[in-house]
Order: structure tokens, then C-alpha cells, then sequence
């Protein structure tokens, strides 16, 4: 937490609830190893050290939001649309649909296990390009698009 709180020194000024970034990392210290083994089991096909340190980190906190955080606060699917929007800015070109197939596929199974309650859905579909959860939800549904862990990521991206 020393870093955190080196870091958040330069920032504090920029960040509205400082108490929101200390409560995300204290989740993902606490659960860290619980983390790593759900991102193994949900993507065995990449071990975490073939995984792009980013997507990997990207990963850890996306799962700790959805995991740990409260849902109140930070509902699942906003946790994991912020998540991906991560991905996108700091990831490569493939980033966000790894981060998002990953957590979209951890989700759905935390609402088939009754863990998550899914909230009702619109009747909307949406657009084959719009890779949000919610539109990768509604294309499930409608069986136009797929919610997979891509296999075509370089291995080599650490």
C-alpha cells in the first residue's frame, strides 16, 4: 500500500474518492491469489505469465471490482465496462475484447450460480461493433456475437 499512497500523493487532487482507489487495491492484496486462479481457470489457454502484464493487471482489478467491490456502488457491469476501457487505452489492439471475454464469461457464471443478480434487460439490440458486456449480452442472445476468450493473442506479450 506504500505505493499507493506515493502515488495518490501526486494525484489526490485529481481523484474525487480517494478512499474508492485505497478500497480497490486492499481487495486486490486481500484476494490477489484468488484472482490469479480465477483468471487461470477462466482462461486456461493463457498461463498468467503468457498474459500482457497489462491485460493481466487489467484483469486483477476488473475482478476485484466485480469480486469484492460493493455492488451498490459499483454495479458488475460498470466494473467490467471500466475494466475494458482500461484495456483499450493501456492494452494493444486485442486488449479489450481479451478483458472483456474473460470477465464476460467470469459474470456469466457468477449469475448462473445466483451470485449476481442479472439486471432486466432492454429489448435492444445492439450493433455486432459495440464489444460493451451489455452488447456483447444482447448479441449472445440474439446469437450474433460471442463472448469467447480469443485464442489468435500472441503468446509473447508480457
Amino acid at each position: 500500500m506504500a505505493i499507493i499512497d506515493r502515488n495518490m500523493k501526486d494525484a489526490l487532487s485529481l481523484i474525487d474518492e480517494p478512499e474508492f482507489v485505497y478500497r480497490l487495491a486492499k481487495n486486490l492484496v486481500d484476494h490477489f491469489a484468488e484472482i490469479d486462479k480465477i483468471i487461470q481457470k477462466t482462461a486456461p489457454e493463457w498461463p498468467l505469465d503468457q498474459i500482457n502484464l497489462i491485460d493481466r493487471n487489467v484483469l486483477r482489478l476488473g475482478l476485484s471490482e466485480l469480486l469484492f467491490g460493493p455492488k451498490d456502488e459499483v454495479p458488475p457491469k460498470v466494473a467490467i465496462n471500466e475494466a475494458v476501457e482500461l484495456a483499450k487505452t493501456f492494452g494493444s489492439e486485442s486488449s479489450s475484447k481479451f478483458v472483456n471475454g474473460v470477465l464476460g464469461t467470469i459474470y456469466r457464471q457468477l449469475v448462473e450460480e445466483g451470485l449476481i443478480k442479472e439486471p432486466e434487460q432492454k429489448s435492444e439490440k445492439a450493433t455486432p461493433s459495440d464489444s460493451s458486456p451489455e452488447a456483447t449480452e444482447k448479441n449472445d442472445q440474439a446469437g450474433t456475437a460471442s463472448n469467447e476468450i480469443p485464442k489468435d493473442l500472441p503468446p509473447d506479450q508480457k
